[in-house]
């Protein structure tokens, strides 16, 4: 017998019952906190609130919560309050604790499960007060119930005593307050306030008339309190993302309806824009991969308007239908859906996989629709010729394409002059600046690293693509030679998988014109290559201002930032010892610098500073998109003097 074979021999004599881990209670979620909230990193910090907070969405859900506060206390814990029944407080026949007890010291309990306690939940995993419980150093319950104030405390997930009674009242609801573990979030502790009150008011949105607050106590931060509260639901919710936007009709389209034990609710307005914005929700969680509500909507909405345009003769017998993508320009639509039992999947689990959801909501939708379109022929003949419109527009875009393949391509195989491509063929590794002017491409092309780095420099400012059909964005020869370097296709055939770099670099001077330059390119890339920004393969390169210099040598480069003239002070302080009189370079333009100032403050990965480019919340990307690029000067104008005291001058 070998010694390999001896050592696998005692192996398996020794893995006995005394090596089988068994994790009571609430241990496993502190051993694996990732495997419930997802991470440990802010998303899961976050992730604790709406735990909390989703309890009480369901008391809402039920009809018998109209309230919730939020606060961000002091010593940045969090509570919530709640005006709904209150958690059980009677003892819990299988555990032979209280119910309150039970619902925040043992996983997958609560009265989400069997049907019992809620109709409809939101919760996703029906493990959340437990969880926060366990991952917070410390957690109490207080429950207004039964004209009196019972109160129990726990740490690191543990009972601290048995639930008392501690005063009496006239009030029913719960309030929870939790302090997140810094053993557990060991990357940041701090709360968001932005952050959570984007959800609040989105909650508020999708859950009509009940009134949520948020409130930070925290010092210097007493002006955060916010208070939202929607009688129109999503209806409010589209006015809201289409308030900077034109509108073809003033009103939008509201529907509800139920079936089957499953509620679903649409608000849709068009616009005269070009880009679609359709979100959707389950349960109250936004379902960013879609699923079947959304594919209900999808096909209702395009047979629907079809059905109607040749009835009413809009559309000649003879002519092709609208496609769905005809049908959704410029279309603004919320689709909420309730569910008693919601099945999620995809990659994220935000994909509604619940397969009578289709049609449910194709059914329900279709007839509210229908009688819309009848009973408003004025607002249904906009909407059927907007659609036409988008149908010329896209057979133009598509004899383009055709005509750009033939010409220069959207395909690898012929890729734009323009472009000093690298020697690798390793996407992962590979990185594609798109550099302003042939001056800057000159030094960055002599200064690059030909093996991972590619430069693809663009003249002067590229189309604005908020503002234009497919045909012209498709004919705009730079927007043609990035789609092409990158490889990833265009419209209907993109392919993220296919993107030639993974790094896809915006290299722009620091001055007003190169701000706009990559504010356009930003456009470009968040509506036509949307899954490339989700990737977090968008960075933008963060050029110095200043070189300090010493005679010939450049001692040290500032970064553009709040602080830059504090450390060029600094910096001229630190150098200016005995003789030498440190002066500066100022960099307006990437051009300014050559090939080896380029590499070395910029280009090369050991020393360069990028800014990755994500897109958090995607509403309100789509607003501030359609604001600063889009046709209404109104809201553009208000942005710009509401903001313009935080503006400096660059002279």
């Amino acid at each position: 017998m070998t010694e390999e074979n001896k050592d696998l021999e005692q192996l398996a004599q020794e893995y006995d019952a005394s090596q089988i881990q068994v994790l009571e209670g609430l241990e496993a979620v502190r051993m694996r906190p990732g495997m419930y909230i997802g991470s440990t990193s802010k998303e899961g910090l976050h992730h604790l609130v709406w735990e909390i907070v989703d309890n009480s969405i369901d008391e809402a859900l039920a009809g018998f919560a109209s309230q919730i506060q939020v606060f961000i206390e002091q010593d940045n814990s969090i509570t919530v309050v709640d005006d709904g029944r209150g958690i059980p407080v009677d003892i819990q026949e299988k555990t032979g604790r209280p119910a309150v007890e039970t619902v925040f010291t043992v996983l997958h309990a609560g009265g989400k499960f069997g049907g019992g306690g809620y109709k409809v939940s939101g919760g996703l995993h029906g493990v959340g007060s437990s969880v926060v419980n366990a991952l917070s150093t410390q957690l109490d319950v207080r429950v207004h119930k039964n004209g009196q104030v019972y109160f129990q405390e726990y740490r690191r997930g543990q009972v601290v005593d048995d639930l008392k009674v501690i005063g009496e009242t006239d009030r029913t609801g719960t309030t929870v307050h939790f302090t997140p573990d810094p053993e557990i979030f060991t990357e940041t502790s701090e709360f968001d306030f932005a952050k959570l009150a984007k959800r609040v008011q989105e909650l508020a949105f999708l859950n009509k008339g009940l009134r949520i607050s948020i409130t930070d106590k925290r010092d210097g931060n007493e002006a955060n309190d916010k208070e939202y509260h929607y009688e129109g639901g999503i209806v409010s919710y589209v006015e809201f993302l289409n308030d900077t936007k034109e509108v073809i009709f003033n009103q939008p389209i509201y529907t509800d309806g139920e079936m089957e034990g499953i509620a679903v609710e649409v608000a849709m307005q068009y616009t005269t824009g070009f880009h679609e914005n359709v979100m959707s929700f389950a349960n109250n969680i936004h379902t960013h991969e879609g699923g079947t509500h959304e594919q209900g909507f999808r096909t209702a909405l395009t047979r629907v308007i079809n059905d109607y345009a040749k009835k009413n003769k809009i559309l000649k017998e003879n002519e092709d239908n609208l496609t769905g993508e005809d049908v959704r320009e410029g279309l603004t639509a919320v689709i909420s859906v309730k569910h008693p039992n919601p099945q999620f999947e995809g990659q994220t689990k935000t994909k509604l996989g619940n397969s009578e959801v289709v049609k449910i909501t194709n059914r329900l939708f279709s007839n509210a629709l229908s009688r819309f379109l009848l009973e408003n022929p004025q607002t249904a003949k906009k909407i059927v010729e907007k659609g036409i419109l988008a149908s010329k527009a896209r057979i133009a875009a598509k004899r383009a394409r055709e005509v750009t393949r033939k010409k220069s391509g959207l395909e690898i195989s012929n890729l734009p002059g323009k472009l000093a491509d690298c020697s690798s063929n390793d996407p992962a590794q590979n990185e594609l600046f798109i550099v302003e002017g042939d001056s800057a491409g000159g030094s960055a092309k002599s200064g690059r690293n030909r093996e991972f780095q590619a430069i693809l420099p663009i003249r002067g400012k590229i189309l604005n693509v908020e503002k234009a059909t497919m045909d012209k964005i498709l004919a705009n020869e730079e927007i043609r030679s990035l789609f092409t370097a990158m490889g990833t296709g265009f419209g209907a055939e993109f392919d993220v998988s296919k993107a030639r770099y993974q790094k896809l670099v915006i290299m722009t001077d620091a001055d007003v014109d190169g701000a706009h330059i990559r504010t356009l390119l930003l456009t470009l890339i968040y509506r036509f290559m949307r899954p490339v920004l989700e990737a977090g393969y968008v960075y933008i390169a963060q050029p110095p201002i200043y070189g300090v210099k010493v005679g010939s040598e450049i001692k040290t480069y500032i970064q553009p930032g709040a602080d830059q003239e504090e450390k060029l002070q600094a910096a001229l302080a630190e150098y200016s010892q005995g003789r030498s009189k440190p002066t500066v370079q100022r960099y307006k333009g990437l051009g300014e610098m050559d090939d080896h100032q380029l590499w070395e403050t910029t280009m090369n990965p050991e020393h360069r500073l990028m800014a990755r480019v994500s897109v958090d919340d995607a509403a309100e990307a789509d607003k501030i998109f359609d604001m600063l690029m889009g046709d209404r000067v109104e809201p553009r104008r208000e942005f710009i003097e509401e903001n313009a005291v935080y503006s400096t001058l660059d002279v």
